[in-house]
């Protein structure tokens, strides 16, 4: 069932857990994540990234991406992701998206959460959720995986508490997208995470905490990261290596032809796992 991430994350609230937010860039991507939530009977939101496009263009994946969530047992949002341009915000809401983020990381506070205001009124027409982003969350989510980068933000990424809270009354957002030490890709350091100021914003903004960044932190991390207030979990970059990693076991376990058929059941059969237990973390289930 189709539904906004507002709806969803209000649920997460009231069950104290956290949301899986997976990135989406093929079918095969789609059946894994909505299977794993069906089997488990836990909403999950699917996510496209404008840094996808070069793999599936929003135009052909978005609508199946809405398709696919309407005909779910669970409730599914259909969200854009590091939406930087209004005019890609729009396209993802007439499509059918329920919502959107609106990212302004980049510019001074002040472009921001004018952006950030017109994102709000444009998915109101909608009905569709606006998430935002202040702080730095460092690589983009398509993988540069961080070469010649240290893999530890500095204190000027980190988002300040009290500029987030005015962000948050500036632009009437239902989410919060926020630095406290993850970066995008692959860690090339183990992730140093500022749990307080995870507590910090939440008290002070009162929204949900989305984690970007959120493949390679520990389970026991994430853990601490939804008792301090984060309730929606991006990940897709070891969800992309597991499915990847598999079809490369696979394929080189036999000496006969490899049908391509074969290969997105193997890609399938591996994310799902990964997504298995990633939803029994950020659900407390496992």
């Amino acid at each position: 069932m189709l539904i906004t991430m507002r709806a969803i994350l209000e649920l997460a609230d009231a069950k104290n857990i956290a949301i899986g937010a997976f990135n989406i860039t093929s079918l095969e991507g789609i059946q894994a994540v909505l299977q794993a939530g069906e089997e488990l009977n836990q909403p999950v939101i699917l996510q496209f990234a404008p840094v996808h496009e070069s793999i599936i263009p929003m135009s052909v994946i978005g609508p199946v991406m809405v398709m696919m969530a309407e005909k779910a047992s669970v409730p599914v949002a259909v969200h854009l992701d590091h939406g930087d341009d209004l005019n890609m915000l729009k396209k993802a809401l007439d499509m059918g998206f329920t919502s959107v983020m609106y990212d302004g990381s980049a510019l001074s506070f002040e472009e921001n959460a004018a952006n950030t205001r017109i994102a709000v009124e444009m998915a109101g027409v909608y009905g569709a959720s606006v998430e935002a982003e202040i702080g730095a969350m460092g690589r983009q989510e398509f993988s540069s995986i961080g070469e010649g980068e240290e893999g530890e933000a500095t204190e000027g990424c980190y988002t300040d508490p009290e500029q987030a809270e005015q962000f948050a009354e500036a632009t009437g957002i239902d989410a919060l997208a926020c630095s406290f030490g993850t970066v995008h890709g692959l860690y090339l350091t183990e992730p140093k995470l500022d749990f307080d100021r995870i507590s910090q914003i939440r008290s002070r903004t009162g929204l949900p905490i989305v984690m970007h960044g959120g493949s390679g932190v520990s389970d026991q991390d994430f853990r601490k990261c939804i008792e301090n207030g984060v309730r929606k979990i991006n990940y897709y970059t070891y969800l992309a290596k597991a499915g990847g990693m598999h079809v490369k076991e696979k394929a080189m376990e036999g000496s006969g032809y490899v049908f391509y058929h074969d290969v997105t059941l193997w890609g399938i059969e591996a994310m799902k796992k990964d997504v298995l237990h990633t939803i029994k973390v950020f659900s407390n289930l496992d």
